[in-house]
This record gives structure tokens, C-alpha cells and sequence, in this order.
């Protein structure tokens, strides 16, 4: 396991409490500051201390809470579902936690991580909605400045629109086809008309407004929709707000090869995925399949997320993929992303128009130079437009080669980038002349983009290597075949 990685030390859970007995023991401030907590739920709390602060013993008192003066025993934790040992005293808190474990009962020691079974969140109660935060004895204040600030977001009124909710479980469950359908019903409930019925204090409304949209969506079965989502350039602070909330909705996630694992994830956890993903030389599906396959789905009454690298309408397919679905009478959205292009020149934090020098940008792939005319994006290039050339690492030869028989000065800036927008990017820079020695630099195994046009000049070279020292293999030698 990688040191840095994600993964938590601790899985986040909730115990079951109700008419369960917790034990405190301490009687000063930090078991104080354990009974409020615990108070916020239905345990049944029973508190032991050699004393009680003042403070502490009038709150005790006041709520009816069960709690007795005396030297801690193992027996004092018979039938607790939970421990807190907050004593003030470590060696003290240590033997409540041992007794505990002995037991087979969780426990938890204040301000001692290893003697924790678990750990206190900053709780947001919104019951029967509660939000923990939790950062596993690491960081208290940091986990409660988080509190305040969700418990600002997350209206009065949560609470009392889920347990309304909770009465209508039974009934959508017997009344509406499991997935799609049920999931538009409750986004609706909750986010429509009856959750402002609630807000605004009127329960009675609400049940009616509830109930009217329960039978709308008992008529009415759900349609499908396809959206074709631009995943941008990799990077998971780069996918648009829309593309994340449509994610976290979608039934079934289709995705590419060169999407990132990280960027999947942050679909709906119970979401169907499939990769079709297509490298060269590799296809997991044909594109005939992905159309078949985005119909089928479609008509299925779900909805579906094509999950493309960049942008959809950029070399994306998406081209076919809309007639397909026009054709079937399938509805689909476009959500644009971040291109490649616009990626690989923010990391140059290069201009890819610059005034009094280009003024246009082509985006092209280089395959097109295989016939003998040349193509329109290169006669543009001699005119000082820009050319972002996609996919440019297998044709950079080729590239360079056309563009300087056209007439396109061999001094002519170049920028490459490997892994746009991402934090694993490799930048290189260097001119047309030096270009064919692309297909030869070593270690390029992610997506590469090539930058063509004088205002490439206007790029930072600081963090970047050069195209002429670039490592490659001792038997290559810079040609233009």
C-alpha cells in the first residue's frame, strides 16, 4: 500500500443506540462534553465518577440522567453497548478501556487514539438525518470548524421532511418499479415542492403535495436519458459542477480508456460501470456496439452517463453517438469538458491566440496527412494560426515533415505535453525541426498533445525538457524521411 494514499484507518458507521446503555465514566469537563454528545440520541446514559464537577452534576440532574459516585469497576460496564472513559486520568482511562475490550465492548479513551475502538464525529443532528465528521483523532478543531460550516448549508427543516419521507417509504416501494423511478420520485420529494411545503412550516401540505406526486409517478414510467459528459483532461477538479451532479444521478456510467479511475468513482456508488474504452490498437467495443448499447439502455427507461476523456464534440465520436440515439428517439444532453487543448496550453500557460501574431486555432489530429493534398488545418498554420495536433506523438514525423515542405519555418515553436491537466504531466518543448524526435523520447506512455505556431513562443519554458535532450534511444538519429 502506497504511503499516501486515500484510504481510511477507520470505517464510518452508526451504532445502533435506542434504549441501549452507555457508560461514562469521569466527572469533569471531558465527560461532560461526552453526555451532551450522547444526549443527542436514545441511549439510555448512565455516568460513574469518584466526583462530579458542580457543572456537571446540576446538567446530570436536570436531564434525568443516570449517574453515581464511585471508584471505577469492571462491573460498572455490564450490559453497556458503549464506553467512554474521559476520567482525566490516562492510567484510569486505559483500565476502562481494557475492562471494556474484555467485555467485547467498544470503548473509547478521550485524547488517547490507540485506546479508541472508535471515535466521536462533530455531529450535525437533523434528526433522523445526522452528518458526522470525523478525522480519525487527527484533527477535533479542524473536524468541528467543518461542523459549523455544513450545519450553516443544511436547512432546520431536514429533519422533519426525511421523517416525512420515512412515512412514504412503504407505500413508493409498493407502488414504483425499483431504480430509476423510485430515484426520480425522491429527488422530486426532496428537492421540489414538498420539501418548500416544509420549510415554510406546512406538514399538511406537504402530504398532499407528496401524495400527488406519488400517483403522478405511478402513471407516468420514467423515460430514458443519455448524457454525454466530457471528463475533461483527467484531472477530478476539472469535471464541471453539471457533469457532477449528472454523475451522481446516472444509472449506468459508460466510460473511456483514458478517463481515470478517480474521476469514475465519483458516480453513484451503486451505478453501473462499463468500460468501453479504446486505445490504438485496442477496442474493449466497437463504436457500433457503444451506439447499440447507449439505445439499448436508453430505451430501457434509464439514465445513462457517456463518460468521454475531454470533450464530447472534440474527436470524441459523439458525432455518432447522437444519431444513434436521434434515430432510436432516445433524449440526450451534451456536457461539455475541458478539451486537451486547453489544458496542455494552461500548463505552458501559453497563448494560443496572441494579438498581432494568431489569430485562429485549429484543432486536428495528424492522421489526415496521409494523402497527397494537403489539408486545409495546414495551410491555416502557414497563415500564423495555431494547430493543436491530438493523438501527435505517433505522426510527429510526419506532421513536421508537411507542414516545413509547405513552407512552414523549421524554427517554429513547438510545445508537447503528456498528461494534460493532470499532476503526473510531462512538458517538452522545441521546434518543428526537432519534432520527429517524439516518436523516440522515452517514457511517454500517457496522452500526447502537440502545439504548433509562433504563438507557442509566448509559452513558459521553466518547467519544461527540450525536445533535442529529451532521452531516447542511442541508435536514433533526427531525420526527415
Amino acid at each position: 500500500m502506497q504511503a499516501d494514499d486515500n484510504r481510511l484507518g477507520v470505517f464510518p458507521a452508526f451504532f445502533r443506540v435506542a434504549d441501549e446503555v452507555v457508560v461514562i465514566c469521569g466527572g469533569g469537563d471531558e465527560a461532560f462534553a461526552k453526555a451532551r454528545l450522547i444526549a443527542n440520541t436514545k441511549a439510555r446514559v448512565i455516568a460513574f465518577a469518584e466526583a462530579f464537577e458542580a457543572d456537571y452534576d446540576s446538567y446530570l440532574k436536570r436531564s434525568g440522567i443516570e449517574h453515581y459516585v464511585a471508584t471505577f469497576d469492571a462491573s460498572q460496564l455490564d450490559d453497556a453497548k458503549l464506553v467512554f472513559a474521559a476520567t482525566g486520568d490516562g492510567a484510569v482511562d486505559r483500565a476502562v478501556v481494557t475492562a471494556a475490550r474484555a467485555k467485547k465492548i467498544p470503548a473509547n479513551a478521550v485524547d488517547q487514539p490507540d485506546w479508541c475502538d472508535f471515535f466521536t464525529p462533530a455531529l450535525v443532528n437533523r434528526a433522523p438525518i445526522a452528518v458526522a465528521i470525523g478525522s480519525e483523532g487527527a484533527g477535533p478543531v479542524l473536524a468541528q470548524m467543518i461542523r459549523a460550516d455544513v450545519d450553516r448549508m443544511l436547512p432546520k427543516s431536514l429533519g422533519r421532511l426525511a421523517s416525512l419521507a420515512s412515512s412514504y417509504r412503504s407505500a413508493v416501494d409498493s407502488l414504483l418499479s425499483r431504480g430509476v423511478a423510485r430515484r426520480l420520485f425522491w429527488r422530486s420529494f426532496f428537492k421540489g415542492d414538498v420539501a418548500d411545503a416544509i420549510e415554510a412550516g406546512d406538514t399538511s401540505q406537504a402530504r398532499r403535495l407528496a401524495t400527488r406526486l406519488l400517483k403522478k409517478s405511478r402513471a407516468h414510467a420514467p423515460e430514458g436519458r443519455v448524457y454525454l459528459i466530457g471528463a475533461g483532461p483527467g484531472a477530478e477538479d476539472l469535471l464541471t459542477l453539471r457533469a457532477h451532479r449528472i454523475l451522481m444521478e446516472a444509472d449506468v456510467i459508460l466510460f473511456d480508456a483514458l478517463v481515470p479511475q478517480a474521476v469514475v468513482d465519483m458516480g453513484r456508488r451503486d451505478a453501473e460501470r462499463i468500460s468501453v474504452g479504446k486505445r490504438k490498437g485496442c477496442h474493449s467495443k466497437s463504436q457500433n456496439e457503444i451506439n447499440d448499447l447507449l439505445v439499448q439502455l436508453g430505451l430501457e427507461g434509464k439514465r445513462v452517463v457517456r463518460l468521454k476523456a475531454g470533450d464530447p464534440l472534440v474527436f470524441g465520436r459523439a458525432g455518432e453517438e447522437m444519431a444513434a440515439l436521434r434515430a432510436a428517439g432516445v433524449a440526450y444532453e451534451i456536457v461539455p469538458g475541458i478539451t486537451s487543448a486547453l489544458a496542455a496550453a494552461a500548463d505552458f500557460e501559453l497563448p494560443l491566440t496572441l494579438r498581432g501574431v494568431s489569430s485562429s486555432l485549429v484543432f486536428t489530429t495528424g492522421h489526415d496527412l496521409n494523402g497527397k493534398s494537403l489539408p486545409d488545418w495546414a495551410k491555416l498554420a502557414l497563415s500564423g494560426a495555431s494547430v493543436a495536433v491530438y493523438m501527435g506523438r505517433s505522426n510527429a514525423a510526419s506532421v513536421a515533415k508537411r507542414l516545413i515542405d509547405a513552407g512552414l519555418a523549421e524554427d517554429t515553436t513547438v510545445a508537447v505535453v503528456e498528461n494534460a491537466g493532470r499532476t503526473s504531466r510531462r512538458l517538452l518543448h522545441g521546434t518543428l525541426s526537432e519534432l520527429p524526435r517524439l516518436e523516440q523520447v522515452e517514457g511517454l506512455d500517457g496522452p500526447v498533445m502537440v502545439i504548433i505556431g509562433d504563438a507557442v513562443a509566448g509559452a513558459n519554458f521553466d518547467h519544461s525538457e527540450a525536445l533535442s535532450l529529451a532521452k531516447a534511444p542511442a541508435s536514433f538519429e533526427l531525420t526527415r524521411n
